[in-house]
């Protein structure tokens, strides 16, 4: 398995971040690895295919919101890049998640 390009801290673009995090399931991704750390691609719990879900893996890791590392065999583990994103635009991502939060607990009910 070849390895991973990430994007150095300095050259985030906070277009492609946004354009990154208005996804719903990108969104979903993101704030599981809040609560849960680092977890590997195939442990999440979103109704999606393998393929669907592996190309948002890889929208988040281009944007560099995320960080994938290979474990064992062939499972990549997912990292949020907090920090980074911090150190780039700060608060920004503390933002877009109270934000989403806030307009989910107003949305109605399914």
């Amino acid at each position: 398995m070849k390895p991973l390009q990430h994007p150095r801290a300095a050259d985030i673009n906070i277009y492609a971040v946004l354009h990154a995090l208005a996804e719903p399931a990108r969104m979903q991704i993101v704030r599981t690895l809040v609560e849960a750390g680092g977890k590997p691609c195939g442990t999440f719990d979103i109704n999606l295919s393998k393929s669907t879900l592996s190309a948002h893996f890889k929208v988040l890791r281009e944007a560099g919101i995320i960080r994938q590392e290979t474990a064992a065999g062939n499972s990549r583990v997912n990292t949020l890049r907090h920090e980074d994103l911090d150190a780039r635009f700060p608060g920004l991502l503390t933002a877009v998640l109270v934000a989403v939060e806030r307009t989910e607990a107003a949305l109605p009910p399914l």
